[in-house]
């Protein structure tokens, strides 16, 4: 029997989300180099040293299932956010929350609404359920939240804000987002992803735990970013009681490991790893405009741990040129973008080399092109 007739109706039509390449994968194609990943905005400079003290104490405890409701790492984001334990769901990464909020919510045949391009995640999940992505494009490369407005009908059930937004790294006003939820019917949820809200520095941005338990929304924080616990996957929804109980009706019985748990509350505990992380990302956002500036490339301004870039020129190209002298980028031909890369932010000495060899690519590129022009 052919496998359509088989598997869920829509799955077979769904592009499949592709993460930014492995240092272990480009291993094996160009070998073992010095390699920086600045390709999947993770933390680089790791966890805290309690989270992985945290997770050493817990190994000898892995043959127990793991605490299921995961009370005391509710327990610690609720006295953080002066929030009642029952407005907080806990899952296995903030990826999965959006599974759970597609089976919690999508009925087939609903409409959800999300910037284009955004995380390809919220298309996945409602195409998963049945339901109709709709994609509006963003606006200076920024959420157009009167084009959304536009689109809403009477089958439109969620609507995706990612804020700051994935690939761009932009943001919506506070002015902005207020009037748009207060210009929504009621029966729209809306998902505010705040994934990076912590390296956020423009003092107009939405903060979305003022919105938690007021309005329609869901918010949705992760670990895996400030945190530096993106191989645990763990992250949360924050939201009004009734919307969070929902979730957990759809919720695995154990969906977060032992491990997982102990390093998020460790982490939480650690105020000042949190802001060194913070503090490295700012410091590293300001020298690479100034690099790419005085290099001649533009980019979008950036209120995330990463930074959407110009290069001018198909950045597949430079993405490869770049492995070769072992830096790892994401290109952005997946988005729309075929000239543009993300980077993600790293350390000093990782900012400097990362500039260094991209001038050299782009330089050995224009030499190649004056040699093509003579000939």
């Amino acid at each position: 029997m052919k496998i359509e007739k088989l598997a869920r109706k829509n799955i077979l039509k769904i592009v499949s989300y592709v993460p930014g390449k492995s240092i272990e994968e480009v291993q094996k194609e160009y070998g073992a180099k010095r390699w920086i990943k600045l390709a999947s905005n993770e933390n680089v400079l790791g966890p805290s040293p309690k989270a992985i003290e945290a997770v050493r104490k817990e190994l000898s405890k892995v043959h127990l299932y793991p605490e299921g409701p995961c009370s005391i790492l509710r327990q610690a984001i609720g006295q953080k956010f002066s929030l009642p334990e029952k407005r907080v769901v806990i899952s296995n990464g903030a990826d999965n929350l959006i599974l759970m909020i597609a089976c919690a919510f999508v009925n087939e045949g609903d409409e959800v609404i999300m910037a284009d391009p955004t995380f390809s995640v919220y298309t996945n999940v409602t195409q998963i359920m049945g339901g109709k992505p709709i994609k509006v494009r963003l606006k200076d490369y920024t959420h157009d939240l009167d084009g959304i407005l536009k689109r809403v009908s009477r089958k439109t059930k969620l609507i995706f804000v990612c804020n700051p937004n994935n690939p761009t790294g932009t943001t919506v006003s506070k002015e902005s987002f207020d009037t748009f939820l207060s210009r929504l019917p009621e029966r729209v949820i809306v998902i505010l992803d705040e994934a990076y809200g912590e390296f956020v520095e423009d003092p107009c941005n939405p903060d979305g735990l003022d919105y938690v338990g007021k309005k329609q929304v869901i918010l949705l924080r992760t670990f895996s970013k400030v945190y530096g616990l993106a191989g645990l996957r763990i992250g949360y929804a924050l939201g009004r009681e009734d919307l969070i109980d929902c979730l957990y009706q759809v919720r695995e019985p154990f969906p977060v490991h032992r491990l997982a748990q102990a390093a998020a509350v460790a982490a939480l505990n650690d105020e000042k790893h949190a802001v060194r992380s913070v503090q490295m990302v700012c410091e590293g956002r300001r020298y690479l405009y100034k690099e790419l500036s005085r290099i001649g490339l533009s980019y979008v301004p950036s209120q995330a741990n990463f930074i959407f870039i110009d290069f001018h020129k198909d950045s597949e190209e430079v993405f490869r040129a770049l492995l070769k002298e072992g830096i790892i980028i994401r290109p952005g031909k997946a988005w729309g973008y075929p000239t543009f890369g993300r980077v993600t932010i790293g350390r000093r000495a990782e900012n400097r080399r990362f500039i260094r060899a991209l001038e050299e690519v782009l330089h050995k590129g224009t030499l190649k092109s004056l040699l093509r022009q003579s000939s």
